[in-house]
């Protein structure tokens, strides 16, 4: 079975989890920790703990038990005692690491009660607060603060020196196909790109490495931005060749969308398809979207079967798939 590392964090991460674990992959999902808002941020402050909320929501988009376990894991309290919006998988999550004292035997221990579908890993144990240094000379603390701040990013770095969990480096080594993102790409996917270890790993790795573009844009970190735009960026933290293959969304967004999103100052990503070619990098597009509550989203089975169809690409024992 192909061994697939996806990296990233956030709601994207999960809806492409989602659908990858339809399909025969040893998956494993490396997953930030830096977030520092809503409940994730009020628990890391009272704990002293990684922040777990991405974490919690992985979890659920690879669990395989009853729904009601995924809407009890994402159950938000609503009152107005200190429980007042704090998710039920977060709270687990904390008391597990009480417990053990690891944010990753938390996730052994509690992927065996959600029979989860691959391994998930905390890209550090540590504590890491993300700091964004601004194109106007500006210098914003946490990611919360970072995401609301809504200036251009110039780069993005860590607080404190951070050490990659071993587990995280060991899966590197081991993937087939290394997937990055889908997600924002200051807050959720180059905060898993912020170590020298993992650069090493990573550029050593004999792995291919694939990008799954955004389709919209994120007011505050991909404004104007176009797809190469976006792996350029990502290929600053690791090295100039890092991607080998992008995989984009080719419909386009309905006007009626798009004009709800202006108003958000976000826009769909333009696939500047020659420059993408110039540097070198496959392209596989493909009609990914699907829309959500007035929301463009990736479709999750449409960008899963688009990744193990061309994880498979030459295997006859996967001839029927579409490709």
């Amino acid at each position: 079975m192909k061994k697939v590392l996806v990296i990233g964090g956030g709601t994207g991460l999960s809806a492409l989890l989602k659908g990858l674990k339809l399909f025969p992959i040893d998956i494993t999902a490396v997953v930030t920790v830096a977030d520092d808002g809503s409940s994730t941020g009020r628990l890391r402050q009272e704990f002293n703990i990684p922040a777990v909320g991405d974490l919690r929501q992985v979890l659920v988009a690879l669990s395989e038990t009853e729904p009601l376990v995924e809407d009890l894991l994402q159950y938000r309290f609503d009152t107005y005692s200190d429980l007042n919006k704090h998710a039920v998988g977060n709270l687990m999550l904390a008391a597990l690491y009480n417990i053990t004292g690891s944010l990753t035997k938390s996730l052994e221990a509690i992927s065996k009660i959600l029979n989860i579908k691959g391994k998930v890993l905390p890209f550090t144990e540590d504590k890491p607060t993300l700091v964004g240094y601004m194109k106007d000379g500006s210098i914003v603390t946490g990611e919360e603060n970072i995401t609301k701040a809504h200036k251009k990013i110039d780069k993005i770095k860590y607080k404190e020196k951070i050490k990659v969990t071993k587990e995280v480096l060991e899966e590197v080594e081991k993937a087939d196909l290394i997937i990055i993102g889908i997600g924002s790409l200051y807050t959720s996917i180059i905060p898993n790109l912020l170590s020298s270890e993992m650069k090493k790993a990573l550029i050593k790795s004999k792995a291919k490495k694939m990008y799954i573009c955004n389709i919209m844009s994120q007011y505050g970190e991909t404004d104007g931005y176009s797809a190469s735009d976006c792996i350029k960026q990502i290929n600053k933290y690791v090295c100039k060749d890092f991607i080998d293959i992008v995989l984009v969304n080719s419909k386009k967004v309905p006007c009626e969308i798009l004009d709800l999103y202006k108003k958000e100052h976000a826009d769909q990503i333009p696939i500047d398809i020659e420059n993408i070619k110039k540097m070198g990098i496959e392209i596989l597009k493909a009609d990914l979207l699907t829309l959500d509550n007035n929301q463009a989203k990736h479709d999750s089975i449409k960008t899963a079967l688009e990744v193990f169809s061309y994880l498979t690409k030459g295997d006859k024992k996967w001839a029927f798939l579409p490709i």
